[in-house]
Parts: structure tokens; C-alpha cells; sequence
């Protein structure tokens, strides 16, 4: 009966291991995505800084070429 019930509760113990294990991996995965999104955001907000900091360069040459004809 001891052997049984030794059986049965290694068996319980392996199936939450189990899920512990899927849970930390799916967990994980949804960080990693995560970071990528971060990173896609981050590039985009250097493109557009970028790009804002050369309009106000050309602006800005516009602006003194005009001032001194």
C-alpha cells in the first residue's frame, strides 16, 4: 500500500513540475516579446527624432539664409 500511494504521489509531484516548468517557458516567450516590441519602439522614436532634427537644421539654415541676403 506504501509503495501505491508512493507512486501516486510522484506522479502529482511530476505533474506540477510539469506545469511550473510550461508556465516559466510561455512566461518567458511573453518577455522576449516584449523586448522586441520595446526595441521596434525605440528604433522608431530615433528615426522620427532623427528626422526632427534635421527639419529644424534645414529650418534653421533656411532662416539665416533669409536673414542675410
Amino acid at each position: 500500500m506504501h509503495r501505491y500511494t508512493a507512486i501516486c504521489l510522484l506522479f502529482c509531484l511530476s505533474g506540477c513540475g510539469l506545469d511550473v516548468a510550461s508556465s516559466a517557458a510561455t512566461g518567458a516567450a511573453t518577455k522576449a516579446e516584449e523586448i522586441k516590441q520595446a526595441e521596434k519602439t525605440k528604433e522608431q522614436f530615433q528615426q522620427r527624432l532623427e528626422a526632427a532634427t534635421q527639419a529644424a537644421q534645414q529650418q534653421q539654415q533656411e532662416a539665416e539664409k533669409a536673414a542675410n541676403p
